[in-house]
């Protein structure tokens, strides 16, 4: 067999194979052979049909079959021999497969590329510090009584804050449109779960009292037909009640399962909940800083066979986001959706990988116990939770590589400038998308 490999783009080969038509006849003859034992043909025996007779019947089919099965042989022999590491699938195009003659097929296959890494101490990160104070542990039990609350009709104007229950109509003009319509609807006024202007319209309405308002549709709408619009709703309201908070005692306290059902628990309970999400937040923006360091830093190309398994990883967890919705099938969701970003991480692991190999980093298995132990706490039975893992290889093998990264976040970390900013709970929790569109927003 001869093999001629051209470097056509750093991630890229191409292959010229050829293979001895010997080859080909004994991988034909074989075939042939083996048929004639299980072929069944009338006027013979099974496993008595003359050879001649399988030939001249099935020789064109069993030929092409061994030649599709030889020239898979001869690539993984042919990247084999050259030492090239494929990232994916070859595009495999025969050339000669001409009777009698050598064959010859070329094969294009994408190869993972040769990473130099940057100087990691060229890196330079923000660590959040923050910590879970009193006053943070008042905030969220408020929000707890909050999410427990009871709703009492009153005999007022509504207020912010209130809950009101309304019908109502939207209008285009004189024209009622599809989807503005609802009865019995429960608002909660200062939510701003409407469109802008369709709450503050509603402030000091009264039970049985109708109204008409006119609110302007965002230019953003999702609905293109009434994006930019101006409407009007005409509004029935039928109740006005106000929120009432439950006690913050024991009672109040025993709603939640605890062990312990007292306010002291439950107060401990929710501190320890607030720091672990504290310590998963801080160690996720430092991560996330750290990576997008290391992305800028080392500019890789990524084959698109890498690109094509993140796509397919994005569209299985939109499917997992989106499964309770009928009809909705994540596989025909454009691949454009996820390109930017499954070309990101697919780089991503590439230049982990390299970490990975040029530090020589083995998972370490106390991190791992560590890892699930913390991750358990959340569970009302940590235990079972991290003997599960233990025995479950596919969910342990996640864990372990979420170990692994943590490791090279260590590893670069060592040598990366590091800047501390202090910041307050909310700010430190709050999700990174959601800070810069805070920061922009206070900035204009």
């Amino acid at each position: 067999m001869q093999v001629s490999v051209e470097t056509t783009s750093p991630i890229e080969r191409v292959l010229t194979i050829s293979v001895p038509a010997a080859r080909i006849d004994d991988k034909v003859n074989a075939e042939v052979a083996k048929t004639a034992k299980t072929v069944r043909i009338d006027g013979f025996r099974k496993g008595k049909v003359p050879v001649s007779v399988v030939k001249k019947r099935f020789g064109q089919s069993i030929r092409m079959e061994a030649l599709e099965q030889v020239m898979r042989d001869a690539y993984v022999e042919a990247i084999q021999a050259e030492s090239i590491q494929p990232a994916g699938m070859p595009s495999i195009e025969p050339k000669n497969i001409a009777e009698g003659a050598d064959l010859e097929f070329v094969a294009k296959v994408e190869v993972y590329p040769t990473i130099e890494l940057a100087d990691a101490s060229k890196i330079e990160v923000t660590r959040v510090v923050s910590e879970v104070t009193e006053a943070d542990v008042d905030t969220m039990l408020e929000t707890l009584r909050k999410q427990n609350a009871e709703w009492s009709a009153v005999e007022r104007e509504a207020q912010d804050g209130d809950q009101v229950t309304i019908d109502f109509v939207g209008f285009l003009g004189d024209e009622a449109f599809e989807g503005g319509a609802a009865n019995g609807h429960k608002l909660v006024l200062g939510s701003n779960t409407m469109i802008p202007g369709f709450e503050a319209g509603i402030v000091g309405i009264k039970a049985g009292e109708e109204r008409t308002i006119s609110v302007s549709f965002p230019e953003s709408y999702q609905a293109e037909h009434l994006a930019g619009k101006e409407a009007s709703f005409k509004i029935i309201a039928h109740e006005v009640a106000e929120q009432v908070l439950p006690e913050l005692n024991d009672e109040f306290a025993g709603k939640f399962g605890l062990e312990n059902a007292d306010l002291a628990s439950l107060r401990a309970e929710v501190q320890k909940n607030m720091e672990r999400e504290l310590s998963q937040a801080v160690k996720a923006k430092l991560k996330n800083s750290l990576f997008d360091q290391l992305l800028a830093l080392n500019p890789v190309d990524v084959p698109a066979a890498l690109v094509d398994q993140e796509v397919d990883g994005l569209r299985q967890q939109a499917a997992r986001q989106f499964g309770g919705m009928q009809g909705f099938d994540a596989s025909q969701l454009p691949a454009e959706l996820f390109s930017e970003e499954a070309k990101k991480r697919a780089a991503l692991g590439l230049l982990i990988s390299e970490v990975i190999q040029k530090n020589e980093l083995k998972v370490e298995e106390e991190r791992v116990r560590a890892f699930l132990e913390d991750m358990a706490q959340a569970y009302q039975e940590p235990q079972q939770v991290v003997e599960f893992y233990l025995k479950n290889k596919e969910q342990l093998a996640q864990v372990q590589s979420a170990v692994l990264e943590e490791q090279v976040v260590d590893k670069l970390l060592e040598s990366a400038k590091i800047t501390e900013v202090t910041l307050g709970y909310e700010d430190a929790i709050k999700p990174e998308a959601q800070a810069a569109e805070a920061e922009e927003t206070e900035e204009a």
